[in-house]
């Protein structure tokens, strides 16, 4: 006869998928059961500790863990590549535009120099802080691409949390009351361009999974290829420049180039490459359309109008061509 405790072993099992508990199932209740007397399972319940293992276990083992079915190994594979792509080009905006700012305020003498650093001394020491940090914390964006890449995933986790740590302030400002969200739709779009990435790489690199890797160069040529893309795009049209513009060009750029080269290549890839890339250009063109339809009916701003269009239009074009290569590549060989 089954007890109450283990029926509610069994519950919480079910978070896994169900290839895993048919190989696994009998004997992870007869471990959790162990000696426990049969009087007393009645009066207890699965620890939270087992709960929150047993949860972790379902996202390793849906996300292309040893041993587990196609749909899931697909599914793990583009998740990791999704995160992957994104944290690059994440990580060379990151880089580009603290160094352009800080070019731009350095070299057009002391006013602007002054102009810089009111932003960090002359609104108190919490705003200051604040300013610090968003200067800061996005370079964790660096880190984990870099630790990704060179099999420190502690750090790549540790580094996504920490980076995406700025784009919540908005959000927590406007809470307290000490500021008001001008344009909420671009303020979340941007939060999730942020965690989204971040929480899917925390996921889906797990210690089960395959080490990352480039579809090709070397770590450091990929990010410097993607720091001089999105710094040209900013320099070349800055009047268009805002803070998914740089991003965004380096994604349509670079994947432009994985198309082409993927064409080209004789033997398949890694699956699910396609599919991850539409969903980070989805994601992009989300932020991209949040961010210039405020602008629409501002007299004055066609020309800022102008370029954000032609860089939605770029991206959904895209998107829909990575979806059609990515149902493609899905299909059984």
């Amino acid at each position: 006869m089954t007890t109450l405790l283990e029926a509610r072993y069994r519950a919480v099992l079910r978070l896994l998928p169900a290839y895993y508990r048919r190989e696994r199932e009998e004997e992870m209740v007869e471990t959790y059961l162990g000696d426990l007397d049969r009087d007393t399972q009645d009066q207890s319940r699965p620890t939270l500790g087992e709960v929150a293992s047993i949860a972790a276990l379902a996202v390793r083992s849906r996300l292309g863990a040893a041993g587990a079915p196609r749909p899931y190994v697909l599914l793990g594979s583009g998740a990791r590549l999704f995160a992957l792509a994104a944290v690059l080009v994440l990580a060379a905006s990151a880089v580009v535009a603290p160094v352009l700012q800080l070019t731009w305020s350095f070299t057009r003498g002391s006013a602007e120099r002054r102009v810089f650093l009111a932003d960090f001394t002359d609104h108190g020491v919490l705003d200051g802080t604040v300013a610090l940090a968003q200067w800061v914390l996005p370079l964790g964006w660096t880190a984990a691409y870099f630790g990704l890449l060179y099999g420190r995933r502690r750090l790549a986790r540790t580094g996504v949390l920490v980076a995406a740590l700025p784009t919540l302030w908005p959000l927590v400002s406007s809470l307290t009351g000490q500021t008001v969200i001008v344009e909420p739709a671009f303020v979340a779009t941007l939060a999730l361009l942020a965690w989204l990435p971040a929480l899917v790489l925390c996921a889906a690199h797990h210690r089960d999974a395959p080490p990352a890797r480039l579809p090709a160069g070397t770590p450091g040529l990929v990010f410097m290829a993607a720091c001089v893309v999105t710094g040209a795009s900013q320099v070349l049209l800055p009047r268009a420049s805002d803070l998914v513009w740089g991003p965004a060009n380096c994604f349509v750029v670079g994947t432009l180039g994985w198309l082409l080269w993927s064409v080209r290549r004789t033997e398949r890839g890694t699956p699910g490459g396609a599919l991850a890339l539409a969903v980070l250009g989805l994601l992009l063109l989300a932020v991209r359309v949040a961010a210039f339809y405020p602008w629409l009916g501002v007299p004055g701003a066609a020309w800022y109008l102008r370029g954000d269009i032609a860089q939605a239009v770029a991206l959904a074009l895209l998107t829909l061509a990575l979806a059609v290569a990515g149902r493609r590549e899905l299909a059984p060989r």
